[in-house]
């Protein structure tokens, strides 16, 4: 069975509700254009809810994970005039890190996802999660960072060795380099404080970055969270 809000403990007209018709205007900003959804309603799930529809997801793919596996014909069908994500994820790019996988076997439509190596806000990854809030109603923004990030490796040898990477790889971690500087004397494990570091230094910089996405945090119609999953036991931890 997959997982989707409305097997999480919150029923179907709370956690995955709909406008009742036409499309949801956003305003952003004062005398600022309203943005309006592509197609069709936006979810009305709000922040929290989307959060604990997420933590619940990932609650089930640890415990039953068998059971994480999406009706992926019925849901085709439809979705294909029209998406409403209720989740935005900004992931890493590293093959053991499907975020509809992760967070309980979602099917298609429900999480708004982009990837690259070290779950990062580039030129391009803001425009898409600036589409996804604004435009498509999502209402949660997860930067989402994992263990053993072969990037944020990278970015710790940079700090701890003077390491050197060939082609763009060195210019891609930059961005990471400042948190890996910040958590390098920190008791544990280097990369993954790094990792969480860098994830939530990410997450505070799209606010910084994004005049559109800091008015919907400021309305409380976006929320922004961190988060790091586990490798070897599969467990989401938030940011307090």
């Amino acid at each position: 069975m997959c997982h989707t809000p409305e097997t999480t403990g919150l029923d179907r007209r709370s956690a995955l509700k709909f406008a009742a018709a036409g499309v949801l205007a956003l305003g952003v900003t004062a005398g600022a254009t309203p943005v309006r959804a592509a197609g069709g309603p936006t979810t009305t799930l709000t922040p929290d809810e989307a959060l604990a529809a997420l933590k619940a997801g990932n609650a089930q793919y640890v415990s039953d994970p068998q059971h994480c596996t999406a009706n992926l014909s019925a849901r085709r069908a439809e979705v294909a005039g029209h998406q409403a994500p209720w989740a935005s994820i900004i992931s890493c790019a590293d093959s053991r890190v499907p975020p509809e996988l992760i967070f309980g076997g979602l099917g298609l439509g429900e999480l708004f996802v982009a990837r690259n190596a070290g779950n990062l806000v580039d030129t391009a990854t803001l425009g898409t999660i600036e589409y996804g809030a604004a435009v498509l109603g999502s209402p949660l923004i997860v930067v989402l960072a994992h263990t053993s990030c072969g990037a944020v490796a990278a970015a710790c040898d940079v700090v701890a060795r003077n390491a050197t990477f060939p082609g763009s790889i060195g210019p891609m971690i930059d961005p990471i380099l400042p948190a890996a500087l910040a958590v390098r004397d920190v008791p544990g494990d280097f990369v993954n404080n790094a990792a969480i570091e860098s994830a939530r230094r990410t997450a505070a910089r799209i606010v910084e970055a994004s005049p559109l996405i800091g008015g919907l945090v400021a309305d409380g119609k976006v929320r922004i969270v961190s988060a790091i999953y586990d490798l070897g036991n599969g467990t989401v931890t938030f940011a307090a």
